[in-house]
């Protein structure tokens, strides 16, 4: 009963007020025939959930409305709360009624929104419950978001405290971490998914990601289903009744242009699902409810590449036969379950260029402190770098930062070992300055900028191969004009 009780407030958890909604599939079920190799060994993440980021995740009003969407969610709290009725009657209320206030179409205009979110549930929640209180539902959804029946995450890595460093590794392995092994890689604020086979990147799709107050979570998942055709039970929330033709809990057809997950999803365990359904325009934005979001060329093709990474057999045909017979549900299971690794990381060494993409749902990710360590795990001290490359940078971590980041300290006078660096880098004849380049302000809906750092050239992170934009044209790698609006 535990169990199945953990499952169902799981499954809440899932964001039920969502179209990611990871439903079960129980009509017809396809395996594939195929000599079972070695599974992939998961080793541990690279950016581990910190304190903050748990919180930060699990605590807003509409995910909270999502975990109380379910009758069970009651029973637990009175459980491990000692919440009364009453108590949790005022909780479901403040969270619908904050649900209802959402706009999908106005998701990520506006500064500080997952910041903005967390202090309003903090607050209403301590208001209804007690600070003490508050802090245990806080600590009960962070648990509940991070734990996974499909496909946990890494238990056996040390949490960091909320002091310590976003961009370090408790395991010992550093930040903006290649794979050695076959996974899938995303990084929310870059809005890039990347397809790993033995260490070496096959594949990479941009993708729409979670809205302000429905992060995607971070930390180590496993992909061990396929499922096409799925179905979508519309949940009871204020953002469904302004649904045409859609009612509460009728279930909405597979195939259907009225169900938001596309022709196929993947359970990726938690809360969130990689699923297609998304329209070009949403890739590289917030596009959905916890989830990876890819359109249906795209999620029809990292399909086939995940079950060949799995070990099955999946062919262009079969994804067509699926496709034309779109009222039957079917799954495939993958041989080898793959790891699906979902970072935070807005501080990328990436081909050679420092990339340092917006601070999306507010980590205070972009900071010096973080920026010393991703250029240290790189050979490079940011103290060695020449003033005008100190400029950029500080700059463009004030200009991507979230809305609680502090801003970057001052200028510390440059080390003897940059002077002589640049002494020796000068010619002769050149008239040496002491002005530094103006660093170009960011517009409001860049989401990016690319430095280029002399001393990084061949170093860090792949640039995207063969990448999938959802457009149906495809980039060999991003490009390498500086501050590129994407």
């Amino acid at each position: 009963m535990k169990q199945y009780l953990g499952s169902v407030l799981l499954m809440a958890a899932c964001l039920l007020a969502t179209a990611c909604v990871a439903e079960p599939t129980n009509r017809a079920t396809t395996n594939a025939n195929v000599a079972a190799s070695p599974a992939p060994t998961a080793t541990k993440s690279p950016t581990p959930v910190s304190e903050k980021a748990s919180n930060s995740q699990a605590l807003t009003l509409p995910v909270l409305d999502a975990f109380l969407t379910n009758e069970s969610a009651s029973g637990l709290l009175k459980s491990r709360l000692q919440l009364t009725d009453e108590q949790i009657a005022k909780l479901k209320q403040a969270a619908h009624v904050e649900t209802a206030k959402l706009s999908e179409a106005n998701a990520g205009t506006s500064t500080g929104e997952t910041a903005n979110a967390r202090t309003t549930a903090k607050e209403k929640i301590t208001a209804l419950i007690g600070a003490e209180k508050q802090q245990q539902l806080e600590a009960l959804i962070a648990e509940q978001w991070s734990s996974d029946t499909e496909g946990a995450p890494d238990k056996t890595a040390t949490q960091p405290t909320s002091n310590e460093s976003r961009a370090v590794a408790t395991d010992g392995r550093g930040p903006n971490q290649v794979p050695t092994d076959s996974r899938i890689v995303v990084n929310a604020p870059a809005y890039r998914m990347d397809v790993f086979e033995a260490g070496r990147l096959i594949k990479s799709y941009k993708i729409g990601i979670g809205y302000p107050q429905f992060p995607l979570p971070t930390g180590l998942r496993k992909a061990r289903t396929i499922i096409f055709n799925p179905t979508w039970t519309p949940p009871d929330e204020p953002w469904v009744a302004k649904m045409k033709d859609v009612s509460v809990g009728e279930k909405v057809e597979a195939g259907s242009k009225l169900n938001p997950l596309g022709p196929i999803k993947i359970p990726i365990g938690g809360p969130s699902l990689i699923h297609g359904g998304k329209s070009p325009a949403k890739l590289g934005t917030f596009a959905s409810h916890g989830c990876v979001g890819l359109t249906t060329p795209q999620v029809q093709d990292f399909a086939k590449v995940l079950a060949q990474l799995g070990g099955s057999h999946l062919t262009d045909t079969d994804i067509a036969a699926y496709a034309r017979d779109k009222t039957e549900t079917k799954q495939l299971k993958l041989a080898n379950a793959i790891p699906v690794e979902l970072r935070y990381e807005t501080i990328v060494v990436e081909d050679g260029k420092l990339h340092i993409y917006r601070d999306v749902y507010d980590q205070d990710a972009n900071t010096e402190e973080n920026l010393r360590v991703v250029l240290e795990a790189n050979g490079v001290r940011l103290d060695d770098l020449t003033e005008e490359e100190r400029t950029q940078v500080l700059s463009a971590l004030a200009q991507m930062a979230g809305a609680s980041t502090a801003q970057p300290t001052p200028l510390a006078k440059r080390s003897p070992m940059a002077d002589k660096r640049a002494t020796a880098s000068s010619s002769p004849f050149e008239k040496k300055s002491t002005a530094t380049k103006p660093m170009p302000r960011a517009g409001k809906n860049q989401k990016e900028i690319v430095i280029e750092i002399a001393e990084l050239r061949g170093k860090g992170y792949p640039a995207p191969v063969d990448l999938d934009t959802g457009t149906g044209q495809k980039k060999r790698s991003r490009s390498s004009i500086q501050n590129p609006e994407r």
